[in-house]
């Protein structure tokens, strides 16, 4: 079943009465956007990984990818940042394993734009793209309008619209807002469901869909 709003979902609040504007969330992205905060520039994996909080540089690198099809072979990620400019292009999985520069990597383009702040990416969102990409069948990038974000920022989408969940996977370093260049929103939303490998969320007027390597759900927004 659709549901048509995530946040109703996962917090009931409609129910309490506490209405929202549920503006598009892309125009919610603009209206809310700020400049990301200046800190310092690191130019290499290395030097980003001394200035990481190791837990977040270290988890679950270990961790076996989530199907057993990605048990094998060599793995890329090819993301691209539409609010940083920045792009993801790199080898995360080979020999077996993640490859812990390349997530660390991840880890920066991901970041909250608006605050600078990282989180660590969980490294089943790259299976997920891995695997949609193959069925699309698509060379170019992944866009992405939405990565890790801050407690901060989600409190302050959350409080301007009740399609932003209090307790987003976006906070956990575990969903992407993604379009492809080409790649019609209903086919995207259709392949996503296909993989059946978490959240799904369609946003048609937003024009992006929502993927999240979480609980297996769907729902529907603006």
């Amino acid at each position: 079943m659709i549901l048509q709003r995530r946040h109703l979902v996962q917090s009931g609040l409609a129910c309490l009465g506490l209405g929202a504007v549920a503006w598009p969330l892309k125009a919610l992205w603009g209206q809310m956007s700020q400049p990301a905060l200046k800190g310092p520039v690191t130019d290499s994996p290395a030097e980003r990984a001394a200035a990481a909080d190791p837990p977040l540089a270290m988890l679950a690198l270990d961790e076996k990818p989530r199907l057993a099809k990605h048990a094998s072979g060599v793995r890329r990620a090819f993301l691209h940042n539409t609010h940083t400019g920045d792009l993801l292009n790199v080898v995360y999985f080979e020999n077996g394993r993640y490859v812990p520069h390349a997530l660390l990597e991840a880890n920066h383009v991901l970041r909250d734009w608006r605050n600078n702040q990282q989180h660590f990416i969980h490294p089943h969102l790259f299976d997920l793209l891995h695997d949609l990409r193959a069925k699309l069948d698509i060379s170019g990038p992944f866009q992405i309008l939405s990565g890790y974000r801050s407690p901060a920022t989600n409190a302050m989408l959350h409080e301007h619209s009740e399609q932003v969940a209090s307790k987003s996977q976006h906070l956990l370093g575990k969903a992407l807002d993604i379009t492809v260049a080409g790649v019609g929103l209903s086919r995207l939303h259709a392949a996503a469901l296909s993989l059946r490998a978490g959240g799904v969320g369609y946003y048609p007027e937003s024009g992006f869909v929502h993927v999240d390597v979480g609980p297996l759900r769907q729902w529907a927004g603006t």
